[in-house]
C-alpha cells in the first residue's frame, strides 16, 4: 500500500476518535520516540541469536510488528502534519546518502562518516 493511502487510512482512524486535538508536531515526535522506545525494549539483553529466534516465534514477531506499526504510524502523522512527503523525502535522502558514502569507499565499512574522496593512492592500496 502506498504511504499515501496508508495516511489516509491513519488519519481517518484519528478523526473518528477526534484525536487530532491531541496532535501537535511536538507531541507526535514525543510519542514517535516513545514507541521507538517500546520498539527497542523488545532487544533489550537478547543477543543476536535471541532476535534471530524473536522474528521466528509468532507470538515475539507479533510485538516485533506491533511496534514496528506504531513507529510507522507516527511517522505518518509526523510527515502530514508537517507537510513532508515521505517517498520523496526518502529519495532525496538517499541521494544524499549516495553523495555522502560513496561505495569505492564506504563498502565493507562501518564507519560513520567515510571521507568524501580519496586519493588516487589510497584507491590503489
Amino acid at each position: 500500500m502506498a504511504f499515501a493511502a496508508l495516511t489516509a487510512q491513519v488519519l481517518e482512524f484519528r478523526d473518528q476518535r477526534n484525536w487530532a486535538q491531541f496532535h501537535s508536531l511536538r507531541n507526535l515526535i514525543v510519542s514517535l520516540n516513545l514507541e521507538a522506545g517500546e520498539l527497542l525494549e523488545l532487544t533489550q539483553w537478547k543477543s543476536d541469536t535471541d532476535m534471530a529466534a524473536m522474528v521466528a516465534s509468532g507470538e515475539a514477531q507479533e510485538a516485533l510488528r506491533d511496534e514496528c506499526a506504531d513507529v510507522l504510524i507516527y511517522l505518518l502523522l509526523i510527515a502530514e502534519n508537517a507537510g513532508i512527503d515521505l517517498e520523496d523525502a526518502a529519495r532525496a535522502k538517499l541521494l544524499k546518502n549516495a553523495a555522502k558514502y560513496p561505495v569505492e569507499v564506504s563498502y565493507g565499512s562501518s564507519r560513520k562518516y567515510a571521507p568524501a574522496t580519496v586519493d588516487k593512492a589510497d584507491r590503489e592500496s
